[in-house]
């Protein structure tokens, strides 16, 4: 089924539209082709046609280049996550593992937007966790004692400090990390693009209908022609389950946000002129919250199990409604029409939050499954599973490849149940960070 993304995401509207893309309607034969063109394919493609300038190189993707589930994010560039669970000694180990890739993630987005002299509206603003329970804060403290002994510099904050920085007395408490990075996921994405090798084929609004390896090459059918190629690499991340690829331990799930129109000065002064910020949930069906650059809020505070492929406008709506209530519940002072735009984009998950970065076969390759933190950790994966595909070896790889693999799933319909039933409760406890 052909993906039709929504066309409101204002990440992307808000830059100049793209006109001179290419789609693919012939047979073509490449050493390589890379399918999906997000952060993790860009990357590949980028590091592929550095690394072999004289081989064809194809990358595809079934819409426009970027403006899948890499350019529809929140723009956290996290350098720590909460939700992991990790309390022994034993899980501590793990959780240092992952800060590691995290650490990797933002190394290697920094020097690809120095390279290349990329404005993405980078801010090292850190991030906060923040929950509207005085409750919360024997979470944050538990996962401050962690952060303690991984030596991340942080601090929790009451109520009032949180007011000042933030410009809404809704959270009672919060934590501070200081390394968490702040950006425009699409401009990030758009200066990917413009940054592939000029060995790079890419091929736009090309849906991969089917694949079979045969011998010793990999036959890819489109609607409008066919790819032979002898090594592929697979970077859909939400859509590698559609691909029957690692099927039994990642699941896609569908996220909306919504963005309001930039506040004026009258409005902004209103809630304090707070400086560039954004907040993760405690919980975690609560709330993503950013205030933007430009003086703009965003809101993502919606997860569910839906069709991956589309999401219709009715559906849409009905989510903006409740994003305008968890507008409302944290900045009452400002109207009640301040939305923009509604849009939805893909997360990848997998069990135990790890996440695919493999070979499948010697001449076939995947990495995705992010867990929703996927503009670091991708663009590292997507360069190093060019390396990997290539032979090479890296210490980036060595450090990915100490990550816990990812859980056996139950197959269907009793996985569909459970994450559905895990949701809902999860959507309980939240409920209040709505």
């Amino acid at each position: 089924m052909q993906n039709i993304n929504d066309d409101k995401c204002s990440w992307i509207n808000n830059l100049n539209p793209r006109s001179n893309f290419k789609v693919l309607k012939n047979n073509k034969e490449c050493e390589w082709l890379i399918v999906g063109a997000g952060y993790t394919g860009l990357s590949a493609a980028r590091k592929l046609g550095q690394l072999f300038p004289n081989k064809k190189i194809i990358l595809v993707d079934a819409q426009l280049a970027g403006e899948g589930a890499s350019s529809r994010n929140s723009g956290y560039l996290v350098d720590t996550t909460l939700n992991d669970g990790f309390t022994s000694n034993k899980e501590l180990e793990n959780y240092k593992k992952k800060s590691d890739v995290y650490a990797l993630g933002i190394e290697t987005v920094k020097k690809f937007i120095k390279e290349h002299q990329v404005d993405c509206d980078w801010s090292e603003s850190g991030k906060y966790f923040a929950s509207s329970k005085k409750e919360d804060k024997k979470i944050l403290s538990k996962f401050s004692y962690t952060l303690s002994k991984l030596g991340f510099i942080h601090k929790i904050f009451e109520k009032e400090e949180l007011s000042k920085r933030l410009g809404t007395s809704f959270y009672k408490v919060g934590l501070y990390t200081e390394g968490g990075i702040l950006l425009n996921p699409a401009k990030l994405a758009r200066s990917m693009i413009n940054a592939l090798p000029n060995n790079i084929e890419l091929y736009e609004n090309s849906f991969l209908l089917n694949w079979s390896p045969v011998k010793d090459y990999i036959s890819c059918n489109f609607k409008d022609g066919k790819i032979v190629t002898r090594k592929i690499i697979f970077a859909t991340n939400g859509f590698l389950k559609s691909l029957g690829i690692k099927v039994n331990y990642n699941f896609p799930l569908t996220l909306t946000a919504s963005m309001t129109r930039q506040l004026t000065e009258a409005e902004f002064a209103s809630i304090g002129k707070p400086k560039e910020w954004g907040v993760l949930p405690v919980k975690p069906m609560g709330a993503t919250i950013r205030m933007t650059k430009d003086k703009r809020i965003l809101i993502r505070n919606t997860v569910e199990v839906h069709d991956p492929f589309r999401m219709s406008k009715e559906i849409l709506n009905k989510r903006s409604v409740i994003q305008k209530i968890g507008i409302k519940k944290r900045f009452p002072k400002l109207p009640h029409d301040i939305i923009q735009s509604t849009w939805s984009g893909i997360v990848s998950r997998t069990r135990n939050s790890s996440q695919i970065f493999e070979k499948i076969k010697d001449n076939i390759f995947v990495a995705g499954c992010y867990n929703g933190s996927g503009i670091g950790v991708a663009t590292l994966f997507g360069e190093q599973i060019a390396l990997k595909a290539s032979n090479e070896s890296s210490l980036e790889i060595e450090t990915i490849e100490k990550i816990k693999k990812p859980n056996w799933l139950p197959p269907q319909p009793f996985l569909k149940l459970g994450i559905k039933s895990r949701l809902f409760y999860e959507r309980l406890r939240a409920r209040s960070e709505i």
